[in-house]
């Protein structure tokens, strides 16, 4: 059994998603590799410069 303080903390994480420009369904749906890479990584992505990657290299249906 797992202790409050071995606890993930989903609330907080949810927060800094949300402050991110993240919507509940797209964080729920990222890998924690993905998490790490948003909230560890120097230097941070701003939003408009990870917007302006997505125009730059769109995923596309082959």
């Amino acid at each position: 059994m797992r202790s409050q303080t071995d606890a993930t903390p989903w609330a907080p994480w949810l927060r800094a998603a949300l402050a991110m420009g993240l919507a509940p369904p797209v964080f729920w749906r990222i890998s924690l590799k993905e998490w790490r890479m948003l909230t560890l990584a120097e230097p941070r992505f701003a939003r408009a410069d990870l917007d302006a990657l997505a125009a730059r290299y769109p995923d596309t249906q082959e």
